[in-house]
């Protein structure tokens, strides 16, 4: 649980965390494993999604509404960056995730995605992601001369599941997260990209090395298969992809991602239906790719980072997972002997959204919902 850091703390006490609300404050938050950390409030937003550094120290953040706004170094709202789409937000549907790509100081390119309604039918969606140019000043910038590089396909009724999360390889493939939108059986369909992992070139168009390349069409895009609704993509250190997926009630999985893999929803998953139906366990079906890790009770995972830098020397490696329904940052140890596990857990109260590493070294979390507040987690002494 968060304290509060106060001046005369041993003489006053301490706060529970509903007292902080200004930027600026600061906080500590001890974890599982016994690891504090210093929380220090930098901004609040309104239904934050997703977040990406800049070459120089900024940032970016995405609301869920449509706005983007450029940060300073320190965290702090500078302005809006114009020229994005418009989003209609409707359940999870609305702007998605925003990537800066390692090459953004010679290209000025980024992608982005958003929810984008049928035009003939209002009550179809589906996720959408485009390149653009990214113009910045001093107190904000315009994207330009924007480029559709994925569609959902097909678009379909409801208003959840979306995935739509956006990475870049180190070889330059474009990897997007493609919900199953609370259909099912489309992970299982290879004539559709729901419930899929998709590999593209940087323009949109299909590598030939793709494995079902041959297929055509929306069939060619496809990585891997079987998945529900994957929130969080990061590469390791050797180029490894891995996606974290929420499973039905319970069964949220970590994801080794392989080539033509598939992961086996809803033919499986170590969680049940909402429903109450049974659906078999990964064990049961081993022809199915099991998940590195799962979580029974669910986390609700949203956001991944592995973390790279040095300033949590012990962590290098390790993944962060935002939890909604958990409430808490969970580390994840990446290198454990036995494969990835859970190592800790990070927990205050409040769902979290995002996660990055800045190139401070620190670690980022933004909480979800209205005023969710931008949080600087840093080692404590």
């Amino acid at each position: 649980m968060f304290t509060r850091i106060l001046a005369l703390s041993a003489t006053l006490g301490l706060l529970s965390s509903t007292a902080m609300a200004k930027i600026g404050d600061v906080e500590t938050v001890t974890g599982s494993d016994g690891v504090v950390l210093n929380a220090r409030h930098v901004e609040t937003f309104d239904k934050a999604w997703s977040m990406a550094f800049l070459p120089d120290g900024r940032a970016l953040v995405a609301e869920k509404e449509g706005a983007i706004w450029l940060l300073n170094t320190r965290g702090k709202k500078l302005g809006k960056i114009t020229g994005g789409p418009r989003v209609s937000e409707r359940g999870q549907g609305g702007f998605g995730d925003i990537y800066i790509p390692s090459d953004f100081s010679k290209t000025g390119e980024v992608y982005f995605s958003y929810v984008e309604r049928d035009a003939a039918n209002d009550a179809l969606s589906g996720a959408v992601v485009e390149s653009a140019k990214l113009q910045l000043t001093a107190t904000g910038g315009k994207l330009t001369n924007r480029q559709s590089v994925w569609v959902q396909s097909p678009k379909v009724e409801g208003n959840g599941h979306y995935g739509h999360r956006i990475g870049v390889s180190p070889d330059n493939y474009l990897f997007i997260t493609s919900g199953e939108r609370q259909k099912f059986t489309p992970s299982q369909n290879m004539d559709m990209n729901l419930g899929k992992v998709v590999r593209l070139n940087r323009d949109g168009t299909v590598p030939e090395d793709n494995p079902f390349y041959a297929s055509g069409g929306v069939t060619a895009q496809i990585w891997t298969l079987g998945h529900r609704n994957p929130l969080g993509l990061d590469f390791d250190a050797d180029g490894q992809l891995w996606v974290h997926e929420m499973g039905p009630r319970h069964g949220d999985e970590l994801n080794k991602i392989i080539r033509s893999k598939n992961y086996g929803y809803p033919v499986v998953s170590n969680g049940d239906h909402y429903s109450g139906v049974e659906i078999p366990d990964h064990d049961t079906m081993p022809i199915y790719e099991a998940p590195a890790v799962y979580w029974v009770p669910a986390i609700s995972p949203a956001g991944f980072s592995i973390y790279k830098a040095s300033l949590f020397k012990d962590w290098i490696g390790d993944g962060f997972i935002g939890g909604l329904g958990s409430e808490a940052l969970i580390r994840v140890d990446m290198d454990a002997k036995s494969g990835p596990k859970e190592a800790a857990r990070y927990e205050w109260g409040k769902r979290i959204r995002e996660v990055e590493t800045g190139p401070d070294g620190a670690i980022y979390v933004l909480e979800d919902m209205e005023d969710g507040r931008l949080l600087k987690l840093t080692p404590k002494g």
